[in-house]
């Protein structure tokens, strides 16, 4: 379940499952689930993501986690 962050948009988005989304609905101000053609929420998107959630404080808790796959993405000109 990769959870990814767009700087650029401070977009949060975390995606559930794999598949296409063929529909979105905003459920509350900034948070948009997308479906895919079975009805299936597939991913959950937070817009303006660092006004709602401390970014740098993100922590997993409680997950049955076989393989933790950590990656930094580094964006051009950050370092």
């Amino acid at each position: 379940m990769p959870v990814e962050y767009y700087r650029d948009s401070d977009m949060l988005y975390i995606k559930l499952a794999e598949g296409t989304s063929t529909e979105s609905e905003e459920t509350a101000p900034g948070v948009v689930l997308d479906f895919d053609a079975s009805n299936r929420v597939i991913g959950v998107e937070i817009e303006d993501a660092s006004k709602f959630i401390k970014l740098s404080q993100l922590e997993l808790r409680a997950l049955p986690v076989a393989d933790l796959i950590l990656r930094e993405r580094v964006l051009p000109g950050a370092r």
